[in-house]
């Protein structure tokens, strides 16, 4: 899968992602992130005892792991074998997991469609976990009352998140799911308070941040935007303004973290060349601010050092090398991620048999 080649290292010389720093009343050693990643291995929507070693095989003293998205609700699936967090059978999947990192087709309910902001369809052909093309079923257009009930849902979910033993809750509103739908003209078409402006847009995101900021507590709230992606048809003409627009927003809760994609990722895996950057958000944003995005050890220290970030979150390559920050202070050698193993089902092959770097040879 790779190499596990150690290198020479001058530890004469500061490593940045390896600086420790305080994240509210979280004393992290280093700033290396594991970022949320959809991995399809939990079946009937509830965690596996698999997910215990693929965790920890990532987890470091004072680390900050990212968990993969879960489900707030029966009508929040969007394919199948992801993990949920609304039934208490999942509640108590979620615990065994977070207790070893302390230590060390159609899926929604009865045939109904995929809820939205928009009765639109889909355009794009791509889907995660298949190479042939994908069939979107036309999305139900959310009433302003079912909004209320989602945000309830996303303070619920929160609250479970809590009794799990999870330290915080990460609000998706990224990649192109529901809460990025919202915030996107490209998709958002309402003609109510929940559309037209930026301010409208936003509506219903900020609704989510104040109520699981209220009832878990700002401190363990965080969120993931990417304003400048465009997946599934979700973009935006004026990603700038909304980016900025949010992370001024956001201040009015006083959450932990803001995460961010890179804006030279439009699309889910490759890079594009962009003059876009994150310094306007990052300046006005006052709690941590994690970027996430293609970076590697060069880069990311790079983003550190200039202070264009608190905190970097990896994805591939965390996948690929389970002991990342060890292979970045030792400037060592990286596994190869096999994307045709990224959304198998298998609990092993692509999931928890990456190998560690041979300390001892």
């Amino acid at each position: 899968m790779g190499e596990n080649r150690v290198e020479a290292v001058d530890d004469k010389l500061p490593i940045p992602l390896l600086s420790s720093y305080n994240m509210g009343c979280f004393h992290l050693s280093h700033r290396i992130v594991l970022a949320p990643m959809t991995r399809l291995r939990s079946y009937n929507f509830v965690a596996q005892s698999h997910a215990v070693l693929y965790y920890s095989q990532r987890t470091t003293k004072g680390g900050f792991l990212i968990c993969e998205g879960s489900g707030i609700s029966d009508t929040a699936q969007g394919y199948p074998h992801t993990p949920g967090i609304w039934r208490k059978d999942q509640i108590e999947a979620w615990k065994p997991i977070i207790i070893a990192v302390h230590e060390k087709g159609d899926f929604q309910p009865n045939g109904n469609p995929p809820v939205s902001c928009t009765d639109k369809l889909i355009q794009s052909d791509v889907r995660i976990g298949e190479s042939d093309g994908a069939f979107f079923s036309q999305p139900h257009r959310l009433t302003v009352e079912e909004i209320s009930q989602v945000v309830d849902d996303f303070r619920v979910a929160a609250k479970h998140a809590i009794e799990a033993g999870f330290d915080g809750v990460e609000i998706h509103g990224a990649n192109g799911y529901l809460i990025d739908q919202f915030m996107k003209d490209q998709v958002n078409d309402r003609a109510d308070e929940y559309g037209g402006s930026i301010e409208n847009r936003c509506r219903f995101p900020l609704e989510i941040v104040k109520a699981v900021a209220q009832e878990i507590g700002p401190q363990r709230v965080g969120i993931r935007l990417s304003p400048y992606a465009d997946y599934n048809d979700c973009g935006d003409s004026n990603p700038d303004a909304l980016g900025l627009y949010m992370a001024e927003a956001l201040n009015k809760y006083n959450i932990l973290y803001c995460h961010v994609i890179e804006p030279r990722m439009i699309t889910q895996f490759e890079e594009d060349i962009t003059e876009s950057s994150l310094l306007a958000m990052r300046k006005v944003f006052k709690g941590t601010f994690i970027v996430a995005g293609g970076y590697n050890r060069d880069d990311g220290n790079k983003v550190i050092a200039r202070g264009g970030a608190d905190l970097v979150a990896f994805g591939r390559l965390f996948l690929a090398n389970p002991d990342l920050p060890t292979r970045f202070e030792l400037n060592s050698g990286l596994n190869k991620y096999d994307r045709n193993t990224f959304y198998t089902h298998d609990p092993v092959v692509g999931y928890t048999d990456y190998p560690f770097l041979d300390l001892n040879s």
